[in-house]
């Protein structure tokens, strides 16, 4: 998709790269313009394991929204959900209980026209254009309140997003809003990017200074802290690939990974 879809909103920059546009060339999709690929090629030349990480990502998801379904939970709010390759919640919630309930939201306006294209006509599933940065408006939006019932347990997704929120915006306590919102018996599916083994990373994250999101690296104990407040799920905070595996040998070498991984309970 190299030249502006008819779908396209025509206020987007498709000139710039964006976050949710380079996550989608790493999975293969193609949602994405000749801008994105360019860094992307950058990206790639410092550090070929990208689309490994993003592919190792998408399984944690995967898994971690299986497994919440597994336990009951039919209702998600998916923040930062980005394009969907590879599978979408409400695709693999439906799997377990086709009336699972499911709120998309991003604030990237091509990651949102994608997602109407894709949920039209359903009654399951809708999308907001709003920024993760501001959970209140979040929750308070007239499409959160119509599909999600605030008094049952939920799931709440940040993966692979709060490393575009830098600490001067404070993300331990973005993630203590969306807490207070969440009720209790609610879970959080949370992932975030570091640096702690595999160095390149930081090159890549310098790279990403030239898109619309920077990147932000953050270590282990850092991304700990932020998880303050929620009960984790076994196995704790780990690199994604070893966060419940579909099969044991999946998890060997996961610290090759980048990205570290957690299902947490209110």
């Amino acid at each position: 998709m190299g030249s502006r879809e008819q779908w396209v909103p025509a206020d987007v920059d498709v000139g710039t790269p964006s976050a949710a546009r380079l996550y989608d060339y790493y999975l293969g999709g193609g949602y994405n313009f000749a801008a994105d690929r360019e860094l992307a090629q950058r990206i790639f030349e410092v550090f070929p394991q990208m689309p490994h990480l993003a592919r190792a990502n998408r399984n944690f998801l995967r898994r971690a929204v299986t497994y919440l379904a597994e336990q009951g939970v039919d209702q998600f709010l998916d923040i930062g959900c980005g394009l969907p390759s590879g599978g979408a919640v409400h695709e693999i919630a439906g799997r377990h209980n086709p009336r699972s309930r499911v709120v998309y939201v991003d604030n990237e306006p091509v990651a949102v026209a994608h997602s109407e294209l894709m949920l039209d006509g359903l009654d399951t599933a809708t999308v907001v254009q709003a920024d993760l940065t501001e959970p209140d408006a979040i929750f308070r939006s007239p499409a959160v309140r119509e599909l999600l019932d605030p008094s049952r347990p939920m799931a709440v997704l940040l993966v692979a997003v709060m490393h575009f929120v830098g600490d001067e915006q404070d993300p331990s306590g973005i993630l203590r809003a969306y807490r207070e919102w969440m009720p209790a018996g609610s879970s959080l599916v949370f992932s975030h990017v570091s640096g702690d083994t595999l160095p390149d990373v930081t090159r890549a994250a310098e790279l990403y200074r030239n898109s619309q999101n920077p990147a932000y690296l953050r270590g282990y104990d850092e991304i700990a802290a932020m998880l303050d407040g929620f009960t984790l799920v076994d196995p704790g905070l780990v690199f994604v690939p070893a966060w419940r595996p579909d099969e044991p040998g999946d998890a060997d070498g996961a610290e090759q990974c980048s990205f570290y991984g957690a299902v947490g309970t209110v």
